[in-house]
């Protein structure tokens, strides 16, 4: 693309788009919630006995009377006609990655010719989309279509545009779940009971334990007129193609750099509408890599926090679009820089103020503390295959492993004091309680500088499952993906892992034996069983591959095949036993992966062979013709032996270009090839494997002989924005 052409596009942008977002009169604290049907507005619009009955749902997990279904009905129909509402819809999770909704007015016949505003508790719990239109897994056939939507009463109902919309599970007729929503309920469930039994060994006033979780949203921006101008961005999220830009990450000036001012008014647009719809947004930053950037929230519930996710990649896509931007949410949208992640901190809290995995003030507290530390390492080690399959998908393999993010084998770094806690609980022969440091002081040699207070951990960025204090960051969900994925694996493999536990203590306690030391003792076998899994250092190392392998833990690239992990004998018995999901939900599941794996492959595979035949050969060969016009005028111009030696540049470049796209060709061909041959295995399981392993090769081949073309044809000819231009907003 010529460089006036990228200049027009992003003036235009800057004009159009006002800098200056007005924000409301208002205090954050003051219009936080405004579109939610909160607790303030139930209490304000519910009878107060609907209100106690909702409250007691909510907070203790009673179940949902169905009788009191049509108050609430009229009360939040009542606030959101208030607020100008004439739709709603149930909002649900369905698995493609994204959200799903159907409006339907809130009208009917008033049986005088007219019309009336209703929204009975029937409609408000319950909906029938199509069941057999979405990803299932041949859970449902095409002709058998029913599907159900219901209600999830601890997700408050928010308001967008003008529909009321309201947070909703998607199961099958045949009750088998076809979200993430559903079985992110049952996990969080499954660990709450059993965290919750554990920790009465502690303390004896704990009734309830909550999962928290807070992501950290990384994305990119582009200019939406250079966006459109990329058809491989248009159709897969990430380009297909591009030789890297003389200048990207390698100055490291980016990183928590000045924001741009287009930048910093669209996030600002969007700060303001995530906190009208209850999103905690709090933290915002430059990311490492050009046009890379990171918005987080506040800690919140794990359910809620995984539809304030989800809603905000939906409003974020929304808002970009004013400012003149696109967002690209793709886990490696730009070669040979950072990829962007989703990264989940996750923790376990008591409902008497306890932080399950942040150190005490007393042995018998460090005591609580290590025991949730050491099963987490249980639940991680035991199933780290399936830890990565959830967290594996076609865009996220280009992710992981390069440029700071995490590598594709899962481990736990815990930092020095708590590794040595460790491994004095594994070589003790005394079953002693133990102290451990809290923050430490350090003094700086500056008088005007206080003491700074040092964590008792350092972090690891190669680490996919660190410690960090009071909680472990999983690091390795990409950043277009639901975290409710490897959220769901992660507290069933942690119940699983603190059933176990309980029941071999109390197997001890049964004979006699003092519970203190039968803590100990447990402890002590666990901290000896799951200690592969931790490792301190650098994750991105080949020692460590080796050293990986050897220790037994999975270091599978290929990512139909680290999807098996699902049906694994062992993860189906974790799933079934903590009452997650049955063998039948885990099969079509797979399903669904393997063929989403193959869908994204063959459109790229489309894609790619489009561009290479339609747009880079047709310019590469104009310049080709350009270059032989060219020794022709310099032959009739020169004594030939002058000619030639003038020509002799322009020859080799003449010939380069005729091998390089000829060679595209063949490839492109190779690649029509393998996927027919793919194509042609019914077994879809053996069909991604067959994407992986033919087709995917043949892309990597064409891209590199067209990044090198792109570096010969004159700029002015070049179709496509090249990454200079993509990475860099003025």
């Amino acid at each position: 693309m010529a460089n006036n052409l990228r200049f027009q596009v992003v003036e235009e942008a800057f004009k159009k788009h006002a800098l200056d977002v007005k924000a409301p009169s208002e205090r954050p604290s003051e219009y936080f919630g405004k579109y939610v049907f909160n607790r303030q507005k139930m209490y304000k619009y519910l009878p107060k006995d609907i209100y106690d009955k909702m409250i007691d749902v909510m907070d203790n997990g009673a179940r949902l009377d169905r009788s009191i279904a049509d108050a609430v009905a009229a009360g939040m129909k009542q606030w959101a006609l208030e607020m100008g509402v004439t739709h709603y819809t149930h909002w649900f999770q369905p698995l493609t990655e994204g959200t799903a909704e159907k409006h339907d007015a809130f009208v009917e016949h008033d049986g005088k010719g007219g019309m009336i505003e209703k929204f009975s508790g029937k409609l408000l719990v319950q909906q029938e989309p199509d069941a057999s239109s979405f990803p299932n897994g041949g859970i449902r056939n095409t002709f058998e279509a029913r599907g159900y939507s219901a209600w999830d009463p601890t997700s408050p109902v928010f308001i967008i545009d003008d529909t009321l919309c309201i947070p909703t599970i998607f199961i099958a007729y045949t009750g088998e779940a076809l979200d993430y929503k559903a079985p992110l309920l049952r996990a969080i469930h499954a660990v709450n009971k059993a965290a919750k039994d554990v920790c009465q060994y502690f303390y004896d006033d704990v009734t309830k334990v909550q999962v928290n979780l807070g992501w950290e949203q990384e994305y990119f921006l582009v200019d939406e007129g250079l966006y459109s101008a990329r058809p491989d961005l248009l159709m897969t999220g990430r380009t297909l193609m591009g030789h890297e830009s003389a200048k990207n990450q390698q100055m490291d000036d980016h990183y928590f750099g000045t924001i741009p001012d287009r930048v910093q008014a669209f996030m600002k647009d969007l700060e303001i509408q995530s906190l009208e719809l209850a999103i905690p947004v709090k933290t915002r930053h430059n990311e490492v890599a050009p046009n890379q950037f990171e918005l987080a929230p506040i800690f919140e519930e794990c359910n809620l926090a995984v539809d304030h996710n989800m809603l905000l990649m939906s409003l974020m896509k929304k808002v970009a679009r004013k400012h003149g931007f696109r967002v690209l949410l793709h886990e490696k949208p730009f070669d040979g820089i950072n990829g962007s992640g989703k990264h989940c901190n996750w923790s376990l809290s008591a409902d008497n103020g306890v932080l399950l995995h942040a150190p005490g003030t007393t042995p018998e507290e460090n005591l609580r503390f290590i025991t949730f530390i050491v099963e987490t390492l249980m639940a991680v080690y035991h199933h780290n295959g399936l830890l990565k399959a959830s967290i594996m998908s076609a865009t996220n393999a280009h992710r992981l492993g390069g440029n700071e993010a995490p590598p594709a084998i899962i481990s736990s770094f815990l930092g020095t004091q708590l590794t040595e806690v460790l491994n004095h609980i594994e070589t003790s022969e005394t079953n002693e309680l133990f102290n451990l440091k809290g923050k430490q002081g350090m003094e700086i040699d500056i008088p005007q500088i206080p003491d700074l207070v040092v964590d008792n951990t350092d972090r690891n960025r190669t680490s996919p499952f660190a410690f960090t204090g009071n909680r472990f960051e999983f690091r390795a969900p990409g950043s277009s993906v639901n975290c409710a994925s490897a959220m769901i694996a992660l507290n069933a493999a942690m119940a699983e892992a603190l059933n176990s536990f309980k029941e071999r203590v109390d197997a001890k306690i049964a004979k006699g034996e003092d519970k203190i030391q039968a803590l100990l003792e447990v402890l002590k076998d666990d901290v000896k069983t799951c200690k592969p899994i931790r490792f301190d250092g650098n994750g991105y190392s080949e020692e460590w591959v080796k050293e990986a392998a050897k220790r037994g833990l999975d270091v599978e690239k290929s990512c139909p095949v680290i999807f098996e992990h699902y049906l694994d004998e062992s993860s189906i018995k974790m799933f079934e036993s903590t009452k997650v999901m049955n063998k039948k939900e885990l099969e079509a599941r797979n399903e669904v992966k393997w063929e989403m794996y193959v869908k994204t492959v063959q459109i790229e595979a489309r894609v790619l062979g489009d561009l290479a035949m339609n747009h880079i050969i047709p310019v590469a060969t104009h310049y080709q013709s350009k270059l032989i016009k060219n020794v022709q005028g310099m032959k009739e111009v020169f004594p030939a032996e002058r000619a030639e030696r003038l020509s002799t540049r322009n020859m080799k470049l003449i010939e380069e270009i005729a091998e390089r796209t000829e060679r595209i060709e063949q490839l492109v061909e190779e690649l029509t090839d393998a996927r027919r041959v793919a194509n042609r295995i019914e077994d879809i399981h053996e069909r991604a494997i067959q994407y992986h392993d033919t087709v995917c090769p043949h892309m990597e081949a064409i891209r590199k002989e067209i990044d090198k073309l792109e570096l010969i044809v004159e700029d002015g000819l070049w179709t496509l924005p090249k990454y200079r231009e993509l990475l860099f907003i003025r």
